[in-house]
């Protein structure tokens, strides 16, 4: 059983990819060639699911850091005779700069360490498991490392040294003076194509050295906020990069699976997919972080993803593939434990079955905010923004699963009913661009409906709030959205006890938001990060200002060493909980920081 901190761990990425490194040196998890293949290292869901540890014998103080604008990992070893400093990073395509990251990148894990100051014992474990720790592969020496064949795939380890091989496992212990550096490098290819050949000292050195470029050079070109935090909000504006399939330029929700909410619970599901309903936050935050280009690419792969689906009737689906798949369909791999004995562990996730009526105001507010505007667009892309707007005004009366994704009955939630409205709502402020006049009539009768609906039977005047669902009592933090996304006026006195009710009654005593307070499964879970960043958004906007910093602050503290955010934090210890990183807390640190940032202009400008 894995038991390591999830805030433990940080994250490598060739945006293709990623890798998650523990704080002293373990490569506890590694999906090649894509986020979602099956892990080659998952000792972070089973003791015995792969690892492979580059650290001193004998550790001391331990320090790390990402190398200035990468997402290259630096860890400081300091022992009793002397330092060592472990760089490692997933290898991008040679010579790729700004846009053009993880276009060609090799399918490498690279590992440098160097002795900086006196001499340092180096101990190595190297222990590949192959998909999800079924596979224990035959070593076996070649050339310059060691070859690992079991399985679909074949793994080259490039090594400096020879290791000694026991079993499925190398070891090797190699003292290090001042001065003197190993590099090492783990590539993994189809185990039909020739054995790869061995990297070389000089190879690897130039490889690392031209990935720090690389990410660097993304980084510059994506320095257009200017405000509170900045740091913080270039840094996920990194994180959300990492977290995209270059190919296809679709964005992971996580690079985990089944990291679970409660530990020991059983909300333990797979994130390594792109959701429909994150679109429109996710494209607001790039746009802040000034990642145009990434934004394009992101629309543009939902569009393809989805097409046709409307055609035929059915639900547009909620979430895809990063290559673009539909059928996600949910497993469980029985053989491991879990973190912390959560499970079962799942590959998979058969929420893509679900209705989710939120999807059609995702989806068209995505597009009102990244096609360019007054412009007509491809007849194909104007068809199916047509076809998903007349989709929500059919369909917003009928019940659905909601935001959460919910496992019990079908609810009329609030949310779902909301993003309908905003579906329709900026469908018809494009409709010159979509070529739908003819529609307009049609679009604005359902949005007045909506309107109606919401306003009657999800406002309780007993309570002073806007609820959960129709026809129910429960608070619920998704109706936060109702001022970010424009339903109604920042300062309506109903907006405003709403946004003051979720801050009382759905905060732990850290001021961390919870997403509701019971469900269907009867399990305690967390404080959700993306929901603490809403509540500060919508303090922002309905003029709460340093009520929303003194929340921005509370969920920045629960960043790890390196700013990495998980999904949620457990109510009692603080601890992570969930999949990890989370791309959504990312997203929604960006985009309350711009929140914020601009509320307080607009109260300087007004004063």
């Amino acid at each position: 059983m894995s038991a390591r901190p999830i805030s433990d761990h940080a994250l490598l990425s060739d945006c293709r990819s990623a890798a998650l490194v523990t704080t002293d040196g373990s490569v506890d998890w590694l999906c090649l060639p894509r986020f979602d293949s099956p892990a080659i290292f998952a000792r972070l869901l089973d003791e015995d699911a792969g690892h492979w540890v580059i650290r001193p014998a004998d550790v001391g103080d331990i320090s790390r850091r990402y190398v200035e604008d990468t997402l290259v990992l630096e860890t400081t070893f300091r022992t009793a005779t002397g330092t060592a400093v472990l760089r490692d990073a997933l290898a991008l395509g040679r010579r790729e700069r700004g846009h053009a990251l993880g276009t060609a990148s090799p399918g490498t894990l690279l590992r440098q360490i160097t002795c900086t100051e006196g001499q340092v014992d180096i101990e190595i474990t190297y222990a590949p498991r192959p998909e999800f720790g079924l596979v224990h592969p035959l070593l076996s020496a070649v050339r310059g490392g060691l070859v690992a064949y079991g399985g679909a795939h074949v793994l080259l380890l490039s090594s400096p040294v020879e290791l000694r091989v026991s079993g499925s496992t190398a070891y090797g212990r190699i003292p290090l003076a001042a001065g003197r550096r190993l590099g090492f490098a783990l590539h993994v290819g189809p185990m039909w194509e020739t054995a790869p050949v061995s990297w070389r000292a000089g190879r690897i050195r130039r490889r690392m050295s031209d990935t720090v470029e690389g990410w660097r050079s993304w980084s510059k070109l994506h320095r257009g906020y200017a405000g509170p935090w900045q740091d913080e909000v270039g840094h996920s504006g990194r994180v959300l990069r990492a977290l995209t399939y270059a190919p296809t330029g679709a964005i992971v929700a996580a690079a985990t699976t089944s990291l679970p909410e409660t530990v020991g619970g059983k909300r333990n599901w797979d994130y390594r997919y792109t959701w429909v309903r994150d679109a429109s936050f996710t494209l607001q935050a790039l746009a802040t972080a000034a990642c145009e280009k990434e934004k394009n690419r992101f629309f543009d792969f939902l569009a393809r993803a989805a097409a046709t689906q409307l055609d035929r009737g059915v639900d547009l689906q909620i979430m895809y593939g990063i290559g673009g798949e539909r059928d996600l369909s949910e497993r469980l791999l029985p053989h491991l434990t879990g973190w912390r004995g959560s499970s079962p562990v799942r590959i998979g996730n058969d929420a893509w079955r679900q209705r989710q009526l939120d999807v059609y105001g995702e989806l068209l507010d995505a597009a009102h905010q990244t096609l360019p505007p007054g412009e007509a667009l491809a007849p194909a892309t104007a068809t199916f923004l047509i076809q998903a707007a007349e989709t929500a005004a059919q369909r917003w009366s009928r019940p659905d699963q909601g935001i959460w994704e919910r496992r019990g009955p079908s609810r009329h939630f609030l949310h779902s009913k909301l993003m309908c409205w905003v579906a329709l709502d900026r469908a018809i402020a494009m409709a010159p661009a979509l070529r739908a006049e003819e529609h307009l009539p049609h679009w604005q009768h359902e949005r007045d409906q909506i309107r109606r609906a919401i306003e009657e039977r999800g406002w309780k005047p007993g309570l002073g709030v806007f609820t959960q669902a129709f026809d129910n009592d429960d608070l619920d933090a998704s109706a936060l959205m109702l001022p970010i996304v424009g339903f109604l006026p920042p300062h309506d006195p109903r907006v405003q006890s709403t946004v003051l009710a979720i801050a009382t009654h759905l905060t732990d005593r850290e001021g961390l938001v919870r997403r509701y307070l019971t469900d269907e499964l009867q399990e305690e879970e967390g404080s959700f990060l993306l929901c603490t960043f809403w509540l500060a958004q919508a303090l922002a906007v309905t003029g709460h200002t340093t009520r929303a910093r003194r929340v921005f602050q509370a969920a920045l503290t629960h960043a790890n060493d390196v700013g990495l955010l998980a999904e949620e934090t457990d109510s009692a210890t603080a601890e992570a909980l969930g999949n990890f990183p989370q791309a959504f807390s990312h997203i929604g640190l960006i985009n309350a920081a711009r929140a914020i940032r601009d509320a307080e202009r607009r109260t300087t400008h007004v004063q």
